[in-house]
């Protein structure tokens, strides 16, 4: 079309050079600001019909000009992404320089006032739900935020879960390779106005890896102009101890070159108080009882930095280079807390203490290399390289006193350890696609390979510093999967069909020094999908997605490593964890667009599960990771967002589910036990528009959970009611938020397991209980959209 539209532009401005003399004509077009639009459109028109003359673009600063204007009256008007200036009269009778077209940019006002109404559009495709936020009432809200109410998401212990299973965040196909607490840290800083849409992919396709779960895939608004803009933002919260964010993002872009950069600094303190229970039992009953109070308090200083380039060659060829760093030079603990211990009557028989201070340094750092190529035809090759380095220092001195009831003293223990982790991360990746007639064809390979070596050293510290060998350990990881796959989909009228198969060829070794052990693993898994989506009509539309997925154990969780809170409570890796294969099922109905009524059917196999036993005849508590018999789930989903006035959108979701997990009780003469829960979750959110021009929101929301199931125990219910409100000014530059949460204080709650010889349970009362005020200020070209992205490597997700 642009060759064409150049053409006709050419031919009318020949015929006007045919009728007389010629003359130029220049100018800039600018926003009310007086900031250049780039690229924008300018048009020059006759007076008595508005007929086109002729037509150009801006350069990248703006300015426009015309040659070969014939002698005469004019309409000149310029367009920039659906807005248009006002009419400017001209009578050209010599070269004419004119001061400024303006395209008053008021839909970025406008639209806060006029698209209250408009709600989020939920489509649904066939392998995937997309969310469109751009431009709609919760676009205003944070990235966090519109990810918490898109359809299917519920949040837990700050993590984003779909139906009840963690899901990885990418954005713009890029994974965000951070923790959960790091991922709400991020996407509470990055503006929702940049988000065009949020796609929930239950049962990710074959050229996804086949590890891993659900996918939240944000995509941002496309780069319509270049320029520069850029941005700080710093964060307080008030909860137990006060807590501070600070960063700031640039983003430039010129015709070929775009480079987006990030630093985040987060100095923290936090507090964490856990009451537990533990009713140590033998064949009899309850023999002793032991309650713990303890308290932590954990400071942390962290740096976060990333950094995006983006470069085009020319229209089939781009090369770009992202590269993430994250730095953490200071993780200090200190944990104390109080035992109490009773006999079978309740007749207190002694209390120890225990003191324990904790020291951490850590390093992420990776890149990540991406050429692509597009063929002359619709078809286009893309080739990656990744690397990842990852390192962990972690010290620990635990000193406990035991006391008579009377506080005489008894005797004291005082242990430490010392643990090193390092672990590298190289794949390499070509994908390519193309149509095969009218099908969509995909297919690509992958080779990932990864180093990882965890040592922990024991020493007993009461009689001088004592190395205990069989405590001791020294474990290295090494892995390699080599994949393929391929995928086809085709449209018809009411049909869609995307089916793809993935191959891997995984080996392992594990080798533990202190236990003389290998483990060696060698398999070769297929790995199918398939997605059926049919409109029945403009009203009502069913799909229906398969697809088998496999759940690798954490680095951190294959090697022994030991974190203890005394001597009798401590968590433990399990390096014989060996892979789970999954296979999940999932049938919609769709009504208007508007009802989403999702039914879910998941085998997680021998799914890897945290569990915590108790050991009646050491007295010790371990939590430590299993593989289990067998685990399932199963359940409904109702998704309904409405325009309750112009002013006033509401969001709910509703999820009726059932879990259970049957693993060995190995502290139970190795009975198996099946742990299992039918349970409800419900949100509840209410946009509120506050102020006639749109600068001033309000949010609303509650979420209610009956209860929840955590490997070997189960969750109380839990009540989240919240409240936020936003204030945008200084022409929507600055963004000043507060919100409060857990109003109630019913956010955290015991959870408790009991069955055969065990009987234990515990609340861990985290600082939910807060008010936290945000502040962000714009500079530069601030509605251009950047690239920020993220790495996109399935391998870190199993980083700590």
């Amino acid at each position: 079309m642009k060759p064409l539209f150049i053409i006709i532009c050419f031919t009318l401005g020949v015929t006007q050079f045919a009728h007389g003399q010629f003359f130029e004509l220049k100018g800039e077009v600018k926003d009310q600001y007086q900031e250049p639009i780039a690229f924008a459109s300018v048009f020059l028109l006759t007076v008595t019909d508005s007929t086109l003359v002729k037509g150009t673009s801006a350069d990248e600063n703006g300015v426009f000009v015309f040659a070969g204007i014939a002698e005469g009256l004019y309409f000149l008007k310029a367009s920039y992404v659906g807005q248009v200036s006002k009419n400017l009269p001209l009578k050209i009778i010599s070269d004419t320089k004119i001061g400024a077209l303006i395209i008053e940019q008021e839909a970025e006002q406008l639209n806060e006032v006029t698209v209250t109404s408009n709600k989020p559009v939920v489509k649904r495709e066939v392998d995937r739900i997309v969310f469109n936020v751009e431009n709609t009432v919760i676009s205003q809200n944070s990235s966090w935020d519109i990810l918490r109410q898109t359809p299917g998401v519920i949040m837990m212990n700050d993590e984003l879960k779909v139906r009840n299973q963690a899901t990885t965040v990418y954005i713009n196909n890029r994974k965000v390779q951070l923790s959960a607490e790091e991922v709400r840290s991020l996407l509470e800083n990055y503006q929702g106005e940049n988000i065009k849409s949020v796609e929930v992919i239950h049962n990710p396709p074959a050229s996804y890896d086949a590890e891993g779960g659900s996918i939240l895939n944000i995509v941002t608004s496309k780069n319509v102009s270049v320029g520069y803009k850029g941005n700080v933002n710093a964060g307080y919260t008030q909860g137990v101890f006060p807590k501070y964010n600070f960063g700031t993002s640039h983003f430039y872009k010129t015709k070929k070159l775009n480079v987006n950069a990030s630093y985040n600094y987060t100095p923290k303190k936090e507090f964490k108080n856990t009451l537990s229970n533990t009713n140590f039992m033998d064949n009899t009953g309850i023999t002793s009882i032991w309650d713990t109070d303890f308290d932590q308090i954990i400071r942390t200083n962290t740096h976060s930095a990333g950094v995006s380039v983006d470069y085009e060659f020319d229209d089939k060829n781009s090369l770009s280079l992202t590269s993430n760093a994250q730095y953490q030079p200071k993780k200090d603990a200190d944990f104390f807390q109080e035992t109490t211990i009773k006999n079978s009557a309740g007749v207190l028989d002694s209390i120890f203490t225990s003191n324990s201070f904790l020291s951490e340094q850590k390093h992420n750092l990776s890149g990540d290399l991406t050429f692509k190529h597009q063929f002359k035809d619709q078809g286009n090759l893309t080739v990656n390289a990744h690397y990842t380095n990852f390192g962990l220092d972690r010290n620990q001195v635990v000193n406990s006193d035991y006391f008579q009831p009377s506080g005489s003293f008894i005797r004291d223990f005082i242990f430490s350890t010392i643990a090193d982790q390092q672990i590298e991360i190289k794949t390499a990746q070509i994908d390519y696609t193309d149509y095969l007639g009218s099908v969509f064809f995909e297919t690509g390979a992958k080779g990932s390979f990864i180093d990882s070596e965890s040592k922990l050293d024991y020493f007993l510290q009461n009689n001088g510093t004592q190395f205990i060998p069989n405590l001791s350990d020294d474990y290295t990881y090494d892995e390699s999967v080599y994949a393929g796959y391929f995928s086809l989909s085709k449209d018809w009228d009411k049909w869609s069909i995307k089916t793809g198969l993935r191959a891997e060829q995984t080996k392992s070794t594990g080798v533990s020094v202190n236990v003389s052990n290998i483990n060696e693993l060698s398999y070769f898994e297929l790995f199918p999908s398939l997605y059926i989506l049919h409109n029945i009509n403009d009203h009502h539309s069913l799909s229906f997605d398969y697809a088998r997925k496999v759940q690798r154990p954490r680095y951190e969780n294959l090697n022994p490593f030991r974190t203890y809170s005394n001597e009798r409570i401590f968590v433990e890796g399990n390096p014989n964890l060996i892979p789970s294969f999954i296979h999940n099922f999932n049938l919609n109905y769709t009504l208007n667009q508007e009802y989403f009524f999702d039914f879910y059917y998941r085998d997680n196999g021998r799914y890897i599960s945290d569990l915590t036993f108790q050991n009646n005849t050491d007295f010790v508590l371990t939590d430590n990771f299993q593989n289990v018999l067998g685990s399932t789930s199963y359940g409904f989903d109702f998704t309904y967002g409405k325009s309750i006035t112009n002013n006033w959108y509401l969001y709910s979701y509703m999820s009726f589910f059932h879990e259970e997990e049957t693993f060995i009780a190995s502290q139970s003469d190795t009975f198996s036990y099946t742990n299992e829960l039918n349970g409800a979750y419900i949100d509840i959110t209410n946009y509120i528009t506050l102020s006639n021009d749109g600068s001033f929101k309000g949010e609303l929301g509650v979420v209610y959970l009956t209860g929840w199931l955590e490997g070997s125990f189960i969750q109380d219910e839990t009540i989240n009611l919240t409240i936020g409100l936003r204030k945008s000014f200084l022409n929507n530059r600055a963004v000043f938020s507060v919100s409060a949460n857990d109003l109630l204080g019913k956010y955290n709650a015991y959870s408790s397991s009991q069955y055969l010889n065990q009987n234990n349970r515990y609340l861990a009362v985290e600082e939910t209980q807060y008010v936290k005020f945000g502040f962000t200020y714009n500079f530069g070209n601030f509605r251009l959209e950047d690239n920020q992205r993220n790495i996109d490597k399935i391998e870190r997700e199993r980083l700590e």
